[in-house]
C-alpha cells in the first residue's frame, strides 16, 4: 500500500488505536471517510488486552441514567454519547463483526469467548476491510493548526494533512502499554486546560502492618468509608483482598479514584472498614449472643471465625487485646464493647500506592468545559475532537470506562 503524505489529505486522522480510537476510526470509515489511524506501539489495542483481567469486560447492562450516576457529578456530560451509542448498540456493533457477547451475571458484558484477543482480532479485521490506513510504531510529535482549525499531524518523519483530528491517546495508566500522556500535551499546546491527573483503579498501601498476615483472605461485600470530616460521604462496598502492603480487590479499585486526590492533599487518608457485610454494632452483639447460647464455652477465636476467615480472626484478637483462647462469655463488658466496635469500624490508614505504573485508569484529563458534548469537538480549535480516557471523566470497575471509550469514540467518529 502506498504511503500517503501531505499531498493526499485525509478526511480524518485518529491518534491512538485503543478502544476509543478504533471505534472512532471504524465509525468514520463506515461513512466513507478516508481515515488514517496512528498508533505509537507496534500493535493496536494493547490496553484492551489487559481489560477485565484479559476477559474484556466490554460494558454493563445498566440504563443510561444509572450508568451516568456512577461517574459522579461529571456524568451528565455523557448524555449525547450514550444516547447515540449505548451498551445495546455496542453489542450490536460487535455482532456486525462476528463477535457474540453475553452478560453471564446479568450485569457485566463480555465476549462469549471471555478473551480480549477476540475483540482485538475483530478490530484488526474491520480496519483492513474498511481500508483504514493503519500505521503502527508512529509517535505523533505535534498537531498543526491554520486560522483556528486543525490542518496537519506530524511525526518524526512524516506530515499528514487532515480536515479533522481525533485525540484518543488515553491516560497515564499502564505506561508499559503505551500510556505517556501525549494527548494531554497536545491539548495544552492547542490551548486546552488539563485538570490535575491522578492514578486510579489500583491497590492501596496502608500503615497498619497486621493486614499482611491476612493476605490469603478475600472478604466478600466489605464496606469502606473515608474517615475525614469533609469526605465522610465517600464510601464503597465490594470484595476486598488483603496484601503484604495493604488492600486490593474490586472495592479498592473503585475506591482508589476517590482516595488518590485526598492522599495528595492530606498525606494519609484514614478509613473505616467493615468486613462483616455492613453489620452494625447491635447486629454483631445479637450474633455473638446467639452463638454463645449455642455454645457457652466458645472461645473468642471460635466466635470470630463465625464472621471472619481464621487469619483475620486471629488478628482481631490481637487488635482487641483479648486472648484467642479466652471464653467469650467470661470477657468483661468493656472488652466485648471494644471488640464489637473494632469489628463494626476497623481503622485502616492509606499512606500510598504504586503510582501510574499499576493504575488501570487516570483520574483527570482535558477539561469537559472546553469540549462540546453533542459532538466531542473542541470549543477552542475547529476540527479537533476528543474521545475516551484523555478527557476528564472516569468511572468504576465493571465495563464503565470501556463503554465510555466506545460511546465517545463513536460520537466523535460520526461528527468528525
Amino acid at each position: 500500500m502506498t504511503l500517503q503524505t501531505e499531498q493526499t489529505p485525509f478526511d480524518l486522522i485518529v491518534i491512538g488505536a485503543g478502544a476509543a480510537g478504533l471505534m472512532a476510526a471504524i465509525t468514520a470509515a463506515r461513512r466513507d471517510k478516508k481515515v488514517l489511524l496512528l498508533e505509537q506501539l507496534p500493535q493496536i489495542g494493547a490496553k484492551l488486552k489487559a481489560t477485565g483481567g484479559g476477559r474484556c469486560n466490554l460494558s454493563n447492562t445498566l440504563s443510561n441514567e444509572a450508568f451516568m450516576e456512577r461517574f459522579g457529578r461529571e456524568g451528565r456530560f455523557m448524555t449525547p454519547a450514550l444516547e447515540a451509542f449505548n451498551h445495546q448498540d455496542l453489542v450490536a456493533f460487535f455482532e456486525t463483526m462476528g463477535v457474540q457477547s453475553h452478560a453471564p451475571d446479568g450485569h457485566r458484558i463480555f465476549p462469549i469467548t471471555h478473551d480480549s484477543l477476540t475483540i482485538i482480532t475483530a478490530f484488526e479485521q474491520e480496519v483492513r476491510k474498511l481500508d483504514i490506513m493503519l500505521l503502527c510504531s508512529q509517535k505523533v510529535s505535534s498537531i498543526d493548526t491554520l486560522e483556528g482549525s486543525v490542518c496537519r499531524v506530524n511525526t518524526a518523519t512524516e506530515h499528514y494533512e487532515a480536515k479533522a483530528v481525533i485525540i484518543a491517546t488515553g491516560g497515564l495508566g499502564y505506561p508499559t502499554l503505551g500510556a505517556h500522556g501525549d494527548g494531554f500535551d497536545f491539548a495544552k499546546r492547542l490551548g486546552h486546560s488539563v485538570t490535575p491527573l491522578y492514578p486510579a483503579m489500583m491497590p492501596l498501601h496502608v500503615k497498619e502492618t497486621w493486614v499482611k498476615q491476612c493476605r490469603a483472605d478475600t472478604i466478600a461485600k466489605a464496606h469502606v468509608r473515608v474517615n475525614l470530616p469533609k469526605a465522610k460521604h465517600i464510601h464503597a462496598s465490594g470484595d476486598l483482598i488483603f496484601t503484604s502492603k495493604g488492600i486490593r480487590g474490586p472495592v479498592v479499585l473503585d475506591f482508589a479514584r476517590e482516595i488518590t486526590p485526598l492522599l495528595e492533599k492530606y498525606g494519609e487518608v484514614p478509613l473505616h472498614v467493615n468486613l462483616l457485610k455492613g453489620m452494625n454494632e447491635e447486629q454483631i452483639r445479637v450474633h455473638f449472643k446467639s452463638e454463645t447460647a449455642k455454645n457457652p464455652e466458645a472461645s473468642v477465636l471460635e466466635l470470630l471465625c463465625t464472621l471472619l476467615p481464621l487469619s483475620a480472626a486471629k488478628e482481631f484478637c490481637l487488635l482487641g487485646g483479648v486472648g484467642a483462647d479466652e471464653r467469650f462469655s467470661k470477657l468483661t463488658g468493656q472488652c466485648k464493647d471494644t471488640l464489637i466496635k473494632l469489628l463494626a469500624n476497623t481503622p485502616l490508614t492509606v499512606i500510598g500506592h504504586d503510582g501510574f505504573k499499576s493504575a488501570m485508569i487516570t483520574r483527570g484529563g482535558v477539561s469537559l468545559k472546553e469540549i462540546e458534548p453533542k459532538t466531542m469537538q473542541s470549543k477552542i480549535v475547529r476540527g479537533l475532537y476528543f474521545c475516551g480516557e484523555v478527557m476528564n471523566l472516569d468511572g468504576p470497575c465493571g465495563g464503565f470506562n470501556l463503554q465510555w471509550s466506545f460511546s465517545s469514540g463513536y460520537l466523535a467518529g460520526v461528527e468528525a
